[in-house]
């Protein structure tokens, strides 16, 4: 039972999910609004499991976003001639962008991690704008001009199948990813990874006096956040989009918004991503209708006023009032 209940704070992360789902799907012109709250909520969710819990700002994470993005575009770009293969031709697609995080996130863990604080920040940024403009510079993968595959798509699957694909399916994606995220941060909060890095984020150098090897549970989180990045670029971008150019995918506000999402929420909690997420996609989308062309002018003072209320996000403030109640256990 003791097992059991230590999952109990899934059950409303899991139920906020299965709500969105149900508005956008039965609810006629609610599926995109739907989609892009599930898009906000697990990045969030995936940028959290490595700053949540180790208290890092990855700065260039849309890196892994950009390389899931790429690694769909090349699944498709390269495969779709081989029609036998049929939805493995999407599942390749995905193949190549974990492969593709893989390599950035070893890479970044070699380098980044050894770092702490503005230096880790500044570090990530450079590598991803480096990645950017040597891209562009070198001509990899159609550089600076992209890869435009939406044509390859449909010669493969058929447009009906792909307007399937590219509306209902790469968005109902993109919710089985934010729950495993919300599952894997679950995982980890009570696991021995969990107990180690939140021994890092309070303390680095007293955690490895303690004997933690900092390095080894950094990687795997770091590892474990771009692999989730980089399956909602894939799915959410890759798959819908049918092009991807560097210029529009490595772009840093994204990581901003990540970060955003979090701190709105809360850093380090299970359901501070998805409260942050809602907050953070209806003000935009709402402002964006009611204020074009000002929702940006009105929705930073907002944010700004919610954490300086609540500096440890809404879940946070949500914890301590509900402390000692019989809904404590709900609240991660």
């Amino acid at each position: 039972m003791k097992k059991i209940s230590k999952y109990y704070p899934l059950i409303p992360v899991f139920a906020a999910y299965l709500v969105m789902f149900l508005i956008g799907f039965f609810i006629p012109g609610m599926w995109q609004m739907a989609a892009l709250l599930a898009f906000y909520c697990a990045l969030g969710q995936s940028w959290n499991i490595f700053m949540g819990m180790t208290g890092y700002v990855d700065f260039g994470y849309v890196t892994f976003i950009a390389l899931g993005t790429y690694g769909m575009s090349l699944g498709i770009t390269y495969f779709s001639q081989y029609e036998w293969l049929g939805i493995g031709i999407i599942v390749i697609g995905v193949v190549l962008a974990l492969v593709l995080a893989s390599l950035s996130a070893l890479l970044e863990a070699f380098i980044a991690l050894r770092l702490r604080g503005a230096y880790f920040a500044i570090a990530c940024i450079g590598i991803n704008e480096g990645l950017r403009y040597f891209i562009e510079g070198a001509k990899i993968w159609g550089g600076s001009e992209g890869l435009i595959y939406f044509g390859a798509l449909v010669q493969a699957f058929g447009r009906d199948t792909v307007n399937q694909l590219t509306t209902f399916w790469s968005d109902f994606s993109v919710f089985v990813i934010a729950a495993l995220a919300a599952f894997l941060n679950m995982h980890y909060m009570r696991s021995k990874i969990g107990y180690a890095l939140t021994a890092v984020r309070e303390d680095e150098d007293a955690a490895k006096v303690m004997g933690i090897n900092a390095n080894k549970y950094k990687t795997i989180a770091f590892l474990t956040s771009g692999w989730l990045g980089a399956s909602v670029g894939a799915m959410a971008w890759g798959l819908k989009l049918g092009h991807v150019y560097p210029g529009d995918v490595f772009v840093i506000h994204y990581t901003v918004e990540c970060i955003v999402v979090v701190l709105l929420g809360g850093a380090g909690t299970l359901l501070g991503p998805v409260v942050g997420g809602l907050i953070y996609a209806l003000s935009k989308y709402w402002l964006a209708v009611v204020m074009p062309g000002f929702q940006l002018l009105i929705f930073a003072p907002i944010i700004l006023v919610i954490i300086v209320m609540a500096p440890e996000g809404v879940v946070g403030l949500l914890k301590r009032k509900l402390k000692g109640t019989k809904l404590e256990m709900f609240i991660e």
